[in-house]
């Protein structure tokens, strides 16, 4: 074990040492440790592997039904990740974890793949388009709004992630008129978007 890990280790803590993996995975590979706020650095990696995801898939068949399926996917694998870090710790949500900032923070981002565009946009509204499920999505994490506050009582991994995942939902539910909305806008001022 690493002194980083032992450094982490409660008394509560199960002794069942979790799969290097699920480390790996749980830390979002290495982001939760940065500071400060490792939540808005586990969050901006996350964004960055989602881009990955959308570009690697785009073109291929069954790309958008992947995409689509991907937060969930991911919402399993950080709920398994997070249980087994959470077990050997003991802790209840240590901060280096931020694999459910990733699965939030793709739910949030979900109704950019179904704003369909017809003509090519600038960078300037694409930044835009990803910037606001971004904050909202930070935003409802950190405020943790009623059901979202509720899910972090859940046990081991599912209270780790379930309240990220509202949150991302609820970015979602504000992303989608939202984002029609930019996608409007830049087809009645293009020179906004410049």
């Amino acid at each position: 074990m690493s002194e980083e890990q032992t450094s982490v280790l409660s008394p509560q803590s199960s002794g069942k040492k979790a799969p290097r993996v699920a480390w790996w995975l749980a830390t979002g590979f290495g982001s939760g440790y940065l500071r400060p706020a490792p939540g808005t650095w586990g969050s901006l990696a996350g964004l960055g592997a989602w881009l990955m995801l959308v570009l690697s898939l785009r073109g291929r068949t069954g790309g958008p039904w992947l995409l689509l399926a991907a937060p969930l996917a991911l919402t399993l694998l950080a709920t398994w990740a997070a249980g087994c870090v959470v077990a050997e710790t003991g802790q209840k949500d240590p901060s280096f974890i931020v694999i459910d900032e990733w699965a939030g923070l793709w739910f949030a981002l979900t109704p950019l793949l179904l704003m369909v565009t017809i003509q090519p946009q600038p960078w300037s509204l694409w930044t835009a388009r990803l910037v606001t499920p971004f904050l909202l999505f930070r935003l409802f994490d950190i405020w943790k709004p009623g059901p979202v506050d509720t899910a972090q009582r859940l046990p081991g991994g599912w209270g780790v992630v379930m309240d990220d995942v509202l949150a991302g939902l609820l970015a979602a539910l504000l992303v989608w008129p939202l984002d029609q909305w930019l996608g409007a806008q830049s087809l009645l001022h293009p020179e906004l978007w410049r």
